[in-house]
């Protein structure tokens, strides 16, 4: 395709595993079956899309860096991650709706041709501005990125989000009940519209488990 940007249809997306897991990809990037990514036969690669279960609703944000399936009338090959998230590991395949997102320099995105603003997060912003509302208004919002019980692992993560995006991020130290844990966040963002934006292009470029927390979690 010469453009992603407009793209949207429906059919049926299988998903592929450990069979491939740490082969290249047909881009050149290496295949991680736990990573939010997808095979189209046409869209541009890398890419990216939306793709929804409709028989359940559900929706993941991947990026499309591999070409495939070449089964039938398959439409879209999901990573493992990703088919597990929209429920269909077990059954293999599923009805759904793929929608290209282009991400523009400016950091804007539009989804099948029409803005699009990041909606559908795991944790909808909604409820965490809520939460900074009850606690005064002041409450700063960070994103997400994941949670390890060691350093190292979450220094990478930090590494690759410091490739994608420029807002402030850390590595913020947390005792629980289970231990320590180390868990990389961006931010912080007083404005509810500015994590979402910063939360929906992070999810546009891979990482597909943010959440929306407040400095107090």
């Amino acid at each position: 395709m010469a453009s992603n940007d407009g793209y949207v249809e429906r059919g049926t997306a299988s998903w592929y595993g450990e069979k491939f897991h740490g082969h290249k990809t047909s881009n050149g990037e290496v295949f991680d079956m736990y990573e939010m990514s997808a095979a189209h036969k046409s869209l541009r690669i890398p890419g990216y899309a939306r793709v929804t279960n409709l028989d359940n609703g559900r929706s993941v944000i991947v990026r499309v860096n591999d070409r495939g399936p070449f089964h039938g009338d398959r439409l879209i090959d999901l990573s493992y991650a990703a088919a597990k998230k929209l429920g269909y590991q077990g059954k293999g395949t599923a009805r759904v709706e793929v929608a290209a997102i282009t991400v523009k320099q400016d950091g804007t995105m539009t989804l099948a041709g029409q803005p699009f603003s990041g909606d559908g997060e795991p944790v909808p912003v909604e409820k965490v501005a809520d939460l900074a509302e009850e606690k005064g208004g002041a409450t700063s919002l960070f994103v997400q990125l994941g949670s390890f019980s060691s350093r190292n692992p979450a220094e990478v993560l930090l590494d690759k989000a410091r490739d994608v995006i420029e807002n402030p991020m850390r590595v913020r130290a947390v005792d629980t009940a289970s231990g320590r844990f180390h868990r990389v966040q961006v931010g912080p963002f007083s404005n509810p519209d500015e994590a979402r934006k910063a939360q929906a292009r992070l999810e546009s470029r891979g990482f597909g488990q943010t959440i929306l927390l407040t400095d107090s979690h």
